[in-house]
């Protein structure tokens, strides 16, 4: 993922070091690099950013050549907002924001709006910051020593000059097993933690850190609830005033559209111009499904081209290199899956470096908790290993114990969606109107009862585009139809939902064996590819199986020592004949695998 890295410390600052922490994080050719030192603060800083936005212009200095920042990330403040502080440099040039410190000081960032992680040295004071965003989608991981500060936006770089972190944090893999994210500000690697989101931790020459944070979520919470008639009129101006920030900028902006409510909002709402904005879904080998039939008739009712981003067979082929990039990519916090996001995304970049979704959407306006406690067999566990797992459980209990939008907002979001976040942003540049600050604010206004409802999202895209509102869904949903014949369509649309995660992912045991069974009926093409477009029990045991047994059956993978040699054997091996469903399992155990392989022991 693009973004910055650097070394406070009092013995001075490392070139050479920086710059092989910058080459750990530069994923593809079309990134830019950089590097820069200063004695007085005692640092030395780099950055790896996409070259085709304007963050390649880094450092970015003041007219007096006194202050200078290094940005990773966007900012989407009001342009109003700007103008109000004397700032006249737009939102998509990063130059605003040394402009809006010139105008406020270090205030600067509480206002600034997006994902983005940013260093900036005050040569006047000889203090430089070290910040990112209230949610903590700019990553950044951090070590400390006695004479040192290391920071970097990605694990590995620290771990490429510091080999004393090449460990695995127990009790952080047991998090990962246990719900698929580690919590809190801890991270996979013993030593290493995040900077808190919110962070403005200033360093001063003589080694004292200021550790201050410049937004808390109580802010939120305590806003006077609206009522139900007040409400939506606030929701509707707030989104389509926010929206359009979201297209500016530089670089051509694609969208990533699926048959479900967000893009769709963002759709009836945006009113782009005939073919300005080129469309594309994800699909799979076996069918269309549903959000690619949706999606092009999204796209044509909008005056705008469609293409479909298949995969299939090619994916399959490539997908060691890819799974094995991804968990490297995201420093293990996306499993395996994440060869198919890498895989999609490089062909998006192609349609457009920008891309514009609907992510997060269900979980802001509709308090989707996607977070959850995992069900996996800890049979192939070390029982000591095991038994971390329900700690794991309890502080995932003991914070999920906070209102659901904060939970949302503040945990879900930086702990689960960051994975899939981490693996997407190293290929284009992911933007989402559902995590503006202004939209997310307003959401903590909400009526109780209007918190998990669909009727607001559709009645915004009914009021913005009413053809787009009277087309049903991917879950059978239009506004204002509650006919028999709709509510007949969502039953056999949740009947077809819950028959394909029940054949792939959630394949009962008992059942497994009767489908080997019957595999020359190819049963997948019945119920397989209608909403999803991966299908990782069936991959598993058939296409990738070889690829499974190499790296699982390796003496290497048998010997961790959270794993119980002879139950994960079994456990490959009936997967892979077919006889059990393990797909889960697999996940987990794989994903740590390339992860010790590829960035903690590849040294």
């Amino acid at each position: 993922m693009p973004g910055i890295a650097g070394i406070f410390g009092k013995t001075g600052a490392n070139l050479a070091d920086v710059a092989r922490m910058t080459r750990f994080m530069t994923h593809e050719p079309f990134y830019v690099t950089g590097t820069y030192a200063d004695d007085a603060t005692g640092l030395c800083a780099g950055w790896a950013v996409p070259g085709g936005s304007s963050q390649k212009s880094m450092p970015l200095w003041n007219e007096r050549r006194d202050v200078c920042l290094i940005f990773s990330g966007e900012n989407f403040m009001e342009r109003d907002e700007l103008r109000r502080y004397g700032v006249g440099f737009d939102t998509s040039d990063s130059r605003c924001l040394l402009a809006l410190h010139e105008a406020i000081g270090l205030d600067f960032i509480e206002k600034l709006n997006g994902w983005f992680s940013g260093l900036l040295i005050d040569l006047r004071h000889k203090r430089a910051v070290l910040f990112n965003d209230r949610y903590g989608l700019g990553r950044i991981y951090t070590y400390e020593t006695a004479e040192r500060f290391f920071f970097a936006s990605e694990a590995k770089a620290l771990l490429e000059i510091c080999p004393e972190l090449r460990r695995l944090d127990p009790r952080s893999a047991a998090e990962a097993f246990a719900c698929g994210s580690v919590m809190q500000d801890r991270t996979l690697f013993e030593g290493v933690r995040l900077l808190p989101a919110a962070s403005a931790w200033s360093f001063e020459p003589d080694g004292h850190i200021g550790k201050k944070r410049y937004f808390d979520r109580e802010s939120w919470e305590a806003q006077e609830p609206l009522g139900d008639i007040e409400f939506y009129p606030r929701l509707a101006e707030t989104f389509g005033r926010i929206l359009p920030k979201y297209f500016g900028g530089p670089d051509p902006v694609g969208m990533s559209l699926t048959g479900g409510l967000d893009g769709r909002m963002i759709m009836a709402c945006a009113h782009r111009p005939q073919g300005t904005l080129p469309c594309y879904s994800f699909n799979g080998m076996y069918r269309d499904c549903a959000d690619v039939t949706l999606a092009r008739r999204i796209a044509s009712l909008c005056g705008q081209s469609h293409r479909t981003i298949r995969v299939g067979s090619e994916f399959l082929a490539d997908f060691p290199g890819l799974a094995a990039k991804a968990v490297a990519v995201s420093d293990g916090t996306m499993d395996v899956t994440g060869a198919v996001e890498l895989y999609v995304n490089r062909i998006a970049r192609e349609i457009a470096p920008v891309r514009l979704t609907g992510n997060y959407g269900s979980e802001i306006l509709r308090s989707n908790v996607a977070f959850r406690l995992g069900k996996l067999s800890e049979e192939m566990l070390d029982p000591d290993f095991a038994r971390l797992l329900e700690n794991a459980r309890h502080v995932y209990r003991s914070e999920r114990d906070v209102p659901t939008l904060s939970f949302i907002a503040f945990k879900q979001v930086p702990w689960h969606h960051y994975a899939r976040l981490s693996v997407e942003q190293s290929q284009l540049t992911l933007r989402s109107p559902f995590l503006d600050n202004e939209l997310v604010a307003l959401m903590f206004r909400a009526p109780r009862e209007l918190a998990a409802s669909n009727a607001l999202s559709l009645r915004v895209v009914f009021e913005s585009n009413p053809r787009l509102g009277k087309l049903p869904t991917d879950r059978g949903q239009a506004y204002g139809d509650e006919s028999l014949v709709t509510k007949l369509r969502k039953l056999l649309v949740e009947l077809t939902v819950k028959a394909e995660y029940a054949y792939d992912y959630g394949m009962p045991q008992n059942l497994a064996r009767l489908d080997h069974r019957l595999a020359p009926l190819h049963l997948e093409r019945l119920f397989l590819g209608r909403h999803k477009f991966y299908h990782f029990r069936i991959w598993y045991r058939d296409q990738l199986a070889d690829y499974v047994k190499q790296m699982l059956l390796d003496p290497r993978a048998l010997a961790r020592s959270y794993i119980r040699k002879n139950i994960l054997e079994r456990m490959v091996m009936e997967h892979t004949s077919g006889t059990r469903n393990w797909t889960q399992e697999i996940h987990r155990v794989l994903t740590l695998e390339l992860l010790q392989r590829h960035v903690i022991e590849r040294w």
